[in-house]
């Protein structure tokens, strides 16, 4: 997975959890046996603005908190994640934002600091619950953090697909979480809706997922015949 920050896509830099999830931290993700991961939604940057940029042209302390959270974003995309946390926090002290939050919890998230990652992007989500790279992000934070929680991480990444259907990478991702849970009718159509959407290292998952399910019935297949020899004889 990647993981993302508030208007754009990091890029990805989060450990795979499986071959399938793929992401940044939109900060989004790792996921599924050989996964992908998202930190971000977008190929660069972070959310830069405060969620009401006018009130920061009247108020000197949003407008302080609005140059902080464009700052951090900077230092973020030159490499500096310890700068960027800095000001990024100061950035929530001054004026609390869901962007402020959100990036906030993409720096956590660089630094391996999952626990405060998922303060951050469930804080994030209170002030803004339509945010599909928020949910995203945090079932990255979720699949990482141990102990490893994937039901939450489902839980989340379904949200966000019903949020961005249309987004072949939040289709990606719950894929591979699906697959890796052993819901593997259900990953073929997400991994069939991530390839619609133009992520074509799906169509290798597909043939995968549609060979795993071909074994599995014909096991039971198997297994069926198997049970009915043993009850005739």
């Amino acid at each position: 997975m990647s993981l993302r920050l508030l208007s754009r896509r990091i890029p990805s830099i989060i450990p795979r959890i499986s071959s399938s999830l793929q992401r940044q931290p939109r900060l989004l993700f790792p996921v599924v046996a050989n996964g992908p991961q998202r930190l971000n939604r977008h190929s660069s940057g972070l959310a830069s603005s405060l969620d009401s940029p006018s009130l920061a042209t009247v108020d000197p302390a949003h407008a302080e908190a609005a140059s902080l959270l464009e700052s951090g974003t900077k230092l973020l995309e030159e490499g500096d994640v310890e700068g960027a946390l800095s000001n990024y926090s100061r950035s929530v002290e001054i004026h609390r934002t869901a962007s402020g939050l959100f990036n906030l919890g993409v720096t956590h998230y660089h630094l391996k600091q999952f626990d405060d990652a998922i303060k951050c992007w469930n804080a994030a989500i209170e002030l803004d619950p339509t945010s599909a790279d928020a949910h995203t992000n945090l079932a990255s934070a979720y699949i990482m953090a141990p102990p490893t929680r994937p039901q939450l991480a489902l839980q989340h990444l379904q949200i966000a697909a019903s949020l961005a259907p249309e987004d072949g990478e939040i289709a990606y991702n719950l894929a591979a979480v699906l697959e890796a849970s052993g819901q593997l009718d259900a990953a073929l159509v997400q991994y069939k809706r991530s390839l619609e959407y133009n992520i074509e290292r799906a169509e290798q998952n597909i043939r995968n997922v549609s060979a795993k399910i071909f074994g599995q019935r014909l096991r039971e297949a198997e297994g069926a015949l198997s049970d009915n020899k043993g009850s005739k004889s």
